[in-house]
């Protein structure tokens, strides 16, 4: 174990607290999919649990390729990304598969396997604004030279994962408005911005409301919001996955039921993505919901430090928005988990269940060792040219007896 630690770069904190949450992912993704395994799998459960054990593991050795690559060269890699982000939201609008009135998903040719376009739009736009914002430094104040080359890739990117994906847009959103606001833009032009921000989603749920067919998905995010405000009037079936989520929450107690004990995952429509943080609290009480988020926070804790140690602009801001996307998700996916929050789908990242979804952070945790590791040898080299450049003391003259 100790020679595996002295290959891995970086925040050594940052690297434990990736193991642990990959083992609680383990564990419960093995509790939470056993409903799924009787009905899909004839009732072999240790088919999804190797399945995981495979994506987590590929998923770690994506972190560690990633985190060894200086990370300056994201930068370059961000112009590219952004531009291949577009035709892949447009072709996932057209074309994308079809769920919950949704096109979300591609699905890459005779490998068969697929993927969120806007995971890949989510990483490529925050490196994209990170590397503008650290270029325009000295001009951020300037509206059409600082604001509008930064503003534009995120209206435009946004507003095209919106009518699939609102959840992931207002994270995305919310995640450029904090790297804007570190990388010194004009608050006037941030609360312009948001009040225009604001406006458009009145505007699309009073239309949603009105006229139903014309935008079949903003019928979905009113209902999840008018059930959420009116929980005790909305109707059983509306609220089923909440009034679910509860019952394991309360019948975890303070020490839970213990690892693989638990019920509501016979009863909960997603227990191994969307809502795996109630079936961690029904099996591991309080105590293991607390110490999850706990993770989290020492994570993005983590991240700042780094942020604030590295040398360049660039390695700051993107270490902070893409931890700050990662932690923010989570705190979402947790407080829909408690009903502190209104149904999102969002999962709880590197635990909850999936494939691309895993891959694509603990790429995104990689780059935040990358920063880090970068971090630390500029830090190292720094301190060994002060100590060759420290002055040598010369000799004292000695009390010679005169002759």
């Amino acid at each position: 174990m100790p020679n595996v630690f002295t290959k891995m770069k970086g925040d050594k904190v940052i690297w434990i607290i990736v193991i642990i949450l990959c083992i609680f992912s383990l564990l419960a993704v093995y509790s939470s999919t056993g409903t799924l395994a009787y009905k899909k799998q004839h009732g072999n459960t240790e088919y999804y649990l190797f399945k995981h054990l495979l994506i987590l593991g590929f998923g770690l050795a994506l972190m560690y390729i990633t985190h060894l690559i200086k990370y300056t060269y994201y930068s370059r890699i961000s112009q590219i990304g952004l531009i291949l982000t577009f035709p892949l939201l447009l072709i996932t609008m057209i074309s994308g598969t079809n769920l919950n009135e949704a096109n979300r998903w591609l699905t890459v040719p005779y490998v068969n396997l697929t993927f969120q376009s806007s995971d890949v739009a989510k990483l490529f736009l925050i490196m994209y604004l990170a590397r503008i914002l650290s270029k325009k430094q000295e001009m951020v104040q300037n509206f059409r030279k600082g604001f509008l080359p930064v503003i534009i890739p995120v209206i435009l990117v946004t507003v095209m994962i919106l009518p699939a994906n609102f959840s992931t847009a207002a994270i995305l959103f919310v995640t450029c408005l904090v790297l804007m606001f570190i990388g010194r833009i004009s608050m006037k032009y941030m609360v312009s911005l948001v009040g225009l921000g604001i406006v458009g989603i009145v505007m699309i749920f009073f239309l949603s409301k009105t006229f139903p067919a014309i935008f079949p998905r903003g019928t979905t995010w009113v209902a999840r919001i008018d059930h959420f405000i009116n929980n005790e009037e909305a109707e059983p079936d509306a609220t089923y996955q909440v009034d679910q989520a509860k019952i394991a929450i309360v019948s975890g107690g303070i020490l839970g039921k213990s690892p693989g004990k638990s019920t509501q995952r016979n009863f909960l429509p997603h227990p191994y993505s969307d809502f795996i943080f109630a079936i961690i609290i029904e099996e591991y009480g309080l105590v293991g919901g607390v110490f999850i988020l706990l993770l989290y926070l020492i994570l993005f804790f983590r991240v700042i430090r780094i942020a604030s140690r590295s040398q360049g602009n660039f390695g700051s801001l993107l270490a902070i928005g893409i931890g700050f996307s990662l932690v923010f998700q989570a705190l979402i996916n947790m407080a829909v988990a408690v009903n502190l929050f209104p149904v999102t789908g969002q999962t709880l990242p590197l635990i909850s269940m999936g494939g691309t979804s895993i891959w694509f952070t603990s790429i995104s945790i990689g780059i935040i060792l990358s920063v880090s590791r970068r971090s630390e040898m500029e830090t190292r080299n720094g301190t060994e040219i002060e100590i060759l450049q420290e002055p040598v003391k010369q000799a004292e003259p000695q009390n010679v007896p005169a002759i």
